[in-house]
């Protein structure tokens, strides 16, 4: 079965360092949920005190309707998946799987029926009888979900599972394990710093930086309505410029340098007048190769054609450097040098406080505690 997890409250400390802050968190039953965000910001430390391998200074964690917070990780029913997979070395493909089934006191015939269902649904049948200094890293971490899932746990726990697969294998590893989930349908919270990753996967995704949740929603959500500057510049990739907000008759615009200024029509009702910052995503530009009309002044730098999309990098006339994605065209291409116009494409953008710290839109994507 699966079941939802709650967490409320929690608090963890190493000595006078605390590293989660009176954190609450709600995941649904059967969810696919990321915890992300860069390295020492607390999302391991958080998985590890939902397995119960932390100690918690304070607040509950719940399965369902029991609360977990002292009993003993075995009697928890979850599922582990580590970053270096912690497969047995001496044991073939077949003992590994079968391992924990084992240590259950299930008996041989269950075992060995549990056993091979899940080497067929990994597609590892065929490696059975290897041991895993025979296997590839995605063929071990196929061994390892399978170890991990045929004991039927309540709870997955995944941290950083494919970061020591070369790229190819963890974009083919990161289908293969949500295609898993979703067949299974069991809750589970999953570690990353790949932001490419968890949008992949993530039915939600719980954004954490310095031990403190900054925002939690779905991928597109987080992408598209980031709560605050940090989400913007961490999912994905943004430019952040500085502007102008000024209201008229109710109706929001924003003044940028050089002399542009663009209707805000997604502005909070009620907000004031204030100098702030605005998230415009690469592909949020609209290029014009031409200096006149309207627009942001700017100079290409350089570009890079990667096949559907060509990036360009060009600098504004105060000097802030810029990304723009554009489509390619068969026989345009943009010179080093070349004098430009930028549009913004008003609907998408992003307007922040001018430290950062809040969203003025009156759609946000996620929750933001």
């Amino acid at each position: 079965m699966s079941v939802t997890i709650g967490i409320k409250n929690a608090v963890k400390r190493y000595g006078e360092n605390t590293v989660i802050k009176n954190l609450s968190l709600d995941i649904k039953e059967s969810e696919f949920f990321t915890l992300l965000g860069p390295s020492g910001c607390g999302k391991t430390t958080l998985l590890r005190m939902i397995a119960g391998f932390n100690s918690i200074e304070g607040g509950d964690f719940f399965f369902g309707d029991r609360r977990v917070n002292d009993m003993d990780p075995a009697k928890r029913n979850i599922g582990m998946v580590f970053q270096n997979y912690a497969i047995f070395p001496n044991m073939t493909v077949r003992e590994n799987v079968e391992f924990g089934l084992k240590n259950r006191k299930i008996d041989k015939k269950q075992r060995e029926e549990e056993t091979e269902k899940f080497l067929r649904l990994m597609q590892i049948e065929e490696y059975r009888d290897r041991r895993p200094d025979r296997l590839s890293g995605g063929q071990q971490q196929r061994v390892a979900l399978a170890r991990a899932l045929v004991i039927q746990p309540d709870v997955l726990l995944m941290d950083e599972p494919l970061s020591n697969l070369d790229a190819k294998l963890r974009v083919e590893m990161r289908t293969v394990i949500k295609e898993i989930q979703n067949r299974i349908g069991i809750t589970t919270v999953y570690v990353t710093h790949d932001q490419e990753e968890a949008m992949a996967v993530s039915d939600r995704i719980a954004v954490m930086n310095g031990g403190v949740i900054q925002q939690v929603g779905a991928p597109r959500a987080l992408y598209q309505r980031p709560c605050n500057i940090f989400v913007a510049t961490f999912i994905g990739r943004t430019n952040i410029l500085d502007a102008q907000l000024h209201q008229e008759g109710g109706r929001y615009s924003l003044a940028f340098g050089g002399g542009y200024t663009v209707e805000a029509p997604h502005i909070r009702p009620g907000t004031a007048e204030q100098p702030v910052k605005v998230s415009v995503r690469p592909e949020e530009f609209v290029l014009h190769p031409h200096p006149g009309g309207a627009g942001l002044p700017a100079c290409v730098d350089d570009s890079v054609f990667l096949g559907l999309n060509t990036h360009y990098f060009a600098h504004l006339e105060s000097g802030k450097k810029v990304e723009i994605v554009e489509e390619s065209e068969i026989g345009k291409v943009i010179e080093k040098g070349t004098a430009i116009r930028l549009e913004v494409k008003k609907q998408k953008i992003n307007v922040f406080s001018q430290g950062g710290e809040t969203s003025l839109m009156e759609d946000e994507g996620g929750v933001a505690p």
